[in-house]
């Protein structure tokens, strides 16, 4: 089976505020964004949609044509717990360093470790592969797409964060 994972678009939050699961809007910088990953998938079909359920990804699935997606909460970003909608600057939490320490098996307060979210994503990923998909197609997030290439072997966690998963990139993978 093809994926084809596709971040959602700039948002409108500002730099360096931890954001994960929150459901915040997209930027003003939408419409531009989300035509250039438009015109990234044309001539592409899919056998199946899929979408976080946060409006970010929703609003792009819809502006490339695909209104109605399957949604799923197992697409979400990293829960930060009681770091979201905060500066990581202004974070004053003694699990902070820790998990900058051991960010894959370390959780933030109340959130998770990037090894639940990448088990999440597997656990999404063996279910889809059952079914009698060729292509499909994921608007999701970083945290999400960086899971899926642990999982389809593409990097190990150490490396995952040296790749840059833009706004509105789109990446394949094979399961």
């Amino acid at each position: 089976m093809k994926l084809t994972l596709v971040r959602h678009t700039s948002v409108a939050v500002a730099p360096d505020i931890c954001y994960g699961q929150s459901d915040v809007d997209v930027s003003a910088n939408f419409e531009a964004e989300a035509q250039q990953v438009l015109e990234n998938l044309q001539g592409k079909s899919f056998d199946a949609v899929y979408c976080s359920p946060l409006s970010r990804c929703r609003k792009l699935a819809s502006y490339c044509g695909y209104a109605n997606p399957i949604t799923d909460k197992r697409l979400m970003e990293l829960n930060f717990g009681n770091w979201e909608m905060k500066a990581w600057k202004e974070i004053q939490d003694p699990h902070l360093q820790p998990w900058f320490d051991n960010w894959y098996y370390e959780s933030p307060t109340q959130g998770e470790s990037f090894k639940t979210m990448t088990e999440r994503v597997e656990s999404f990923l063996n279910e889809i592969k059952t079914l009698p998909y060729q292509q499909v197609i994921i608007f999701t997030h970083a945290g999400v797409i960086r899971s899926t290439g642990i999982i389809t072997g593409q990097f190990s966690p150490t490396e995952v964060f040296e790749y840059k998963v833009a706004y509105g990139e789109c990446l394949e993978f094979s399961i």
